[in-house]
């Protein structure tokens, strides 16, 4: 149980520090746009690599990684289905809830439970990979494509395989892959760079919060709140018996994929809503929402599983 009050003890410090530091001023409202763009182009990409450079990878590809897969599209096609058929949103207002369903923070939250309730950082490690690999590059070339014209297939993939983030997962993965051992002249200051990214990633949510409120009339109530249904009942549920009657798993895995499908809404979500302008509201009360409503699913999960 100490594992999910250290992970959610983690990261309300974090946001509480940079709400306090935009109602205070010491951080100006022109803050935010860099911090999105310094996470996004620089830190990320450092701290991707450094994670999936060093994972194991019989855990890379476990089975964890096609129930995990299932689970998430299976959520993040039902946000889409009501949100293009039903709600008539536009295509990257659509991609934004969609991930926000079911694209979990498996990194600064993801990282503690996995070590406090699974006993390694390595069961998160699948989850990463699929989101950084498959979920993310998608969504990037969606609103790529919708947000800043990019309509050519040349330039789709060119713009998604130069992506900061796109690159710095790849070539973590293809380290990981190769079994190339990097010395720690490389990897110490790679680290040290990427651990900046999760406090700030934090910060700058923590600033996006201050002078709003949740769930204001107009900013789109209803994609909050069946992404964050989404995202904290459906989807541990589905997982749980996606992998108990179709895979088989039980014991720790079944323990195992319940607790990475419980987690909240990635950050990243957030700082994919910000770097496009697109449905930033949506991403940022889904963020706070499911963070929130983890906490007593996990301890369910927990009861019920652990």
């Amino acid at each position: 149980m100490i594992g999910i009050l250290t992970g959610f003890a983690v990261i309300a410090l974090a946001v509480f520090v940079g709400w306090l530091a935009a109602r205070t001023g010491a951080l100006p409202p022109e803050a935010r746009p860099v911090l999105a763009r310094l996470n996004f182009n620089v830190l990320a990409p450092f701290l991707l690599f450094s994670v999936l450079a060093t994972a194991d990878v019989g855990a890379l590809f476990s089975a964890l990684l096609p129930v995990s897969g299932l689970t998430a599209v299976a959520m993040m096609a039902v946000f889409a289905l009501v949100s293009l058929l039903v709600w008539r949103r536009t295509l990257a207002h659509t991609v934004i809830g969609s991930l926000a369903s079911g694209y979990v923070n498996g990194n600064n939250f993801g990282i503690p439970i996995a070590v406090y309730m699974l006993g390694d950082a390595a069961w998160s490690a699948p989850v990463v990979l699929l989101q950084l690999l498959l979920f993310a590059p998608i969504a990037l070339a969606v609103l790529g494509a919708t947000v800043e014209g990019r309509t050519s297939a040349w330039v789709i993939i060119r713009s998604t395989f130069t992506n900061p983030i796109i690159i710095g997962s790849l070539a973590g993965v293809l380290v990981a892959v190769t079994g190339i051992e990097l010395p720690p002249i490389v990897l110490d200051p790679i680290e040290l760079i990427g651990h900046a990214a999760v406090p700030l990633m934090l910060i700058a949510y923590g600033l996006s919060l201050h002078g709003q409120r949740l769930l204001e009339p107009g900013t789109g109530r209803r994609d909050v709140l069946l992404a964050s249904v989404l995202k904290l009942v459906v989807m541990p549920v589905g997982a749980w018996a996606l992998a108990r009657f179709a895979f088989g798993l039980d014991g720790i895995e079944l323990y195992a994929v319940t607790v990475l499908a419980a987690l909240p809404t990635a950050q990243n979500v957030f700082v994919f809503a910000q770097r496009y302008e697109t449905a930033e509201v949506v991403a940022r009360d889904t963020v706070f929402l499911t963070t929130m409503g983890s906490v007593p699913v996990l301890f369910a999960v927990a009861l019920l599983l652990g």
